[in-house]
């Protein structure tokens, strides 16, 4: 038989999904397969709409080489192994003359633990475990959570929390599930035969296709120990995100609240010496943190230094001592045992990697607002360590051994890939070297018509904004756009507190189109409210930049306060931004600009999500049009048609209002 060509697998993977083949999937499928045949790397970037699951999976099916796909998203985990991965092996079957298998898998806290579940959780005051199905409440909110958890452990095939519907709330979950370190290991856990954890990994392993995500990735990349099984190609989905998440799997953090838990733990278990070290040393910590002052530490303060090595020494101890003592006393005693070692050590690990102090982390600490009362008066102090940059360890973990695809909406910042390609740790595209690894970045377009369905508009008659400034000259635009858009309205701050003085002043002016506010319900409700009403508004910050897919006559206009540069007292970013500078380069533009520039791509991203979609996207910012970063900026979002004239946008947002309005009359007449 013949083997069947790529256009012919995907025509036929379209169809089983109910899609349309557009031109970009197919240039898109094309590279695919060309970048994995060659074992080469590949940036792509695929606007909203072009249908780049296909584009990546179809080539990566055909191949028959094994292929983790890692996305950042539990939204498009769900849609690959729920709706597009079973289409397409079903559509691809007969002209493969295979079936290839496909299987998620996470880290294993996602999972639910059958030890925990039966045999109790370790508790940090006294020996043993403690029943906390009987502990808590059964009418309280805990208590009923927990309930839940035991039925649906009776009738769930995955263990998976996110196969939970509805959810629960963390601590419930952190109730009946272990992270890795406190795992007992299958082989001498009685319920390890049973263990969904292990069967996930036991399914990844037979599986041509497991669908992982970015925390995941960057685990098996950072820990040396492989946790994702052996595969030749890595198809990086939503990779836009990839460097923030494996910078968050990389930092380390010591809270007072984390060290104290681990002297409960670990204080039965030891000897009275141990212990005794471990709480003064605890304390002693504890005092200074109190007194700290928020901020980067580019040197470590001589008395934080020697509270960090007292730490360190009594954390290395007591982790001596526990491996060394027995205490048949003590219920379950493995399973208490491993849980303080977990505690102990990662304490251990940060105080030690901060006095280490290496020229490649950055250091800080962060007081937050108390969580309330006395006993929670330290609970916001935090002492934190992070990667100056992962450049490094993402070019020799990820593209060392593999093909190794990124896929976005948002790859190609200011014209090109190499300011992404950079933080990735890949020199710019073309340079040669035996070192260097080769790649390449193409952009397949959308099938979205940017210049006849979107408007770039820039409020640049308004005062250049100050940070934290009262900018009353913006509110004032930002309530005459939502009148003549009629509600209709996504928007997106660069800070909570500009999101609720917006919110907070919007609604006194325009009572008339209801104003959602981010963390006044869940992020679910929101933007399911918020698409059901046309005249509602949705304020917030980050996550909204990202996360809001709602087409149709509900988002016509997204608003963005001002640039979303990152604060210049974030610790991480400047420390960056200064590193850039000491080495020659232009800070600014390496990372305060590129950061700016992805979120804003992002943002725009929200507007038109169909063929049918029309509206403004309106940045309330002069520095757009007047700073010479600008043209930067704009090169990086959607090919909107672009004005600075705001009597002509609101006359363009009232007629798109009005034929939004005429398309819902005519609905709810028929």
């Amino acid at each position: 038989m013949t083997k069947p060509s790529l256009p012919e697998l995907l025509h036929a993977a379209v169809a089983a999904v109910g899609g349309t083949e557009r031109p970009g999937q197919v240039t898109m499928a094309e590279s695919v397969a060309e970048a994995i045949d060659d074992g080469s790397h590949l940036l792509v970037q695929a606007g909203t709409g072009t249908g780049k699951s296909l584009g990546y999976l179809v080539p990566a099916l055909a191949h028959g080489d094994r292929v983790v796909v890692a996305t950042a998203t539990l939204a498009l985990q769900r849609q690959l192994v729920e709706r597009d991965l079973p289409r397409t092996v079903d559509a691809l079957h007969p002209l493969l003359r295979r079936r290839p298998e496909f299987a998620m898998l996470k880290g294993r806290s996602n999972y639910l633990c059958l030890h925990r579940l039966h045999e109790g959780v370790p508790q940090d005051e006294e020996d043993g475990l403690f029943d906390q199905f009987e502990a808590a409440a059964p009418t309280s909110k805990l208590g009923q959570d927990l309930l839940r958890l035991r039925d649906w452990a009776d009738e769930t095939e995955s263990g998976d929390r996110d196969d939970l519907t509805p959810g629960v709330s963390d601590r419930a979950w952190s109730q009946v599930s272990v992270s890795s370190r406190e795992c007992l290991g299958a082989s001498k856990c009685a319920y390890g035969a049973e263990c969904f954890a292990e069967m996930a990994r036991e399914r990844a392993k037979l599986a041509e296709v497991v669908v992982t995500n970015h925390a995941l990735l960057a685990i098996d990349a950072i820990e040396g120990a492989p946790v994702l099984p052996q595969h030749e190609v890595l198809i990086v989905d939503e990779a836009h995100e990839l460097v923030s998440r494996v910078t968050g799997v990389a930092t380390g953090e010591l809270t007072p609240g984390q060290v104290n838990r681990a002297v409960r733990r670990a204080a039965k278990l030891v000897n009275e010496k141990a212990a005794d070290q471990l709480q003064t040393a605890a304390e002693g910590f504890e005092r200074l943190m109190e007194l700290a002052l928020p901020g980067r530490l580019e040197e470590i303060p001589e008395d934080l230094g020697y509270a960090l090595m007292a730490l360190r020494d009594a954390c290395r101890t007591v982790i001596s001592a526990i491996g060394a003592t027995r205490d048949k006393s003590v219920q379950d005693e493995d399973a208490v045992r491993k849980q303080a070692l977990a505690s102990v050590e990662s304490v251990h690990d940060v105080a030690e990697r901060v006095v280490n102090g290496s020229e490649w982390d950055v250091v800080w600490y962060e007081r937050h607002e108390p969580r309330g009362g006395a006993a929670y008066r330290y609970s916001g102090a935090s002492l934190r360590v992070a990667p100056m940059s992962v450049s490094g360890l993402l070019r020799e973990k990820l593209f060392a051994d593999r093909s190794v695809i990124l896929a976005s909406a948002t790859l190609k910042l200011g014209g090109d890939f190499n300011g992404v390609g950079a933080s990735l740790g890949l020199a710019p595209e073309g340079t040669e070297g035996d070192d260097v690894p080769q790649w390449k970045g193409i952009d397949v377009g959308s099938p979205f018509d940017y210049r006849k369905q979107g408007i770039l508009y820039v409020a640049k008659h308004l005062a250049r904004p100050a940070r934290d400034g009262d900018r009353a000259d913006m509110l004032d635009e930002l309530t005459e756009l939502i009148q003549a858009a009629g509600g209709r309205t996504l928007g997106l701050f660069s800070s909570m507190r500009g999101a609720q003085l917006a919110a907070e002043e919007l609604r006194n002016r325009i009572p008339e189109f209801p104003i959602l506010l981010q963390g006044e319900e869940t992020l679910g409700e929101l933007i399911k409210n918020f698409a059901a009403d046309p005249r509602t508004c949705l304020f917030g910050t980050l996550s909204l930049w990202q996360g809001v897919d709602v087409p149709g006559p509900s988002c016509q206009l997204v608003v963005m306060d001002k640039i979303p540069f990152p604060r210049p007292d974030d610790p991480l970013m400047s420390a960056r931004q200064k590193a850039v500078e000491d080495a020659g380069g232009n800070g600014f533009m390496a990372v305060a600009a590129t950061h700016a520039a992805l979120l804003m791509a992002q943002g725009a991203g929200r507007l038109v999500r169909a063929s049918g979609d029309r509206g403004v996207v309106a940045v309330l910012d002069q520095r757009l049009a007047t700073a010479r970063y600008g043209s930067y900026l704009k090169a990086s979002l959607p090919d909107f048609w672009y004005t600075t004239d705001r009597n002509q946008v609101r006359r363009s947002l009232a007629a798109i209002d009005a034929v939004a309005k005429q398309a819902e009359a005519q609905a709810e007449a028929e």
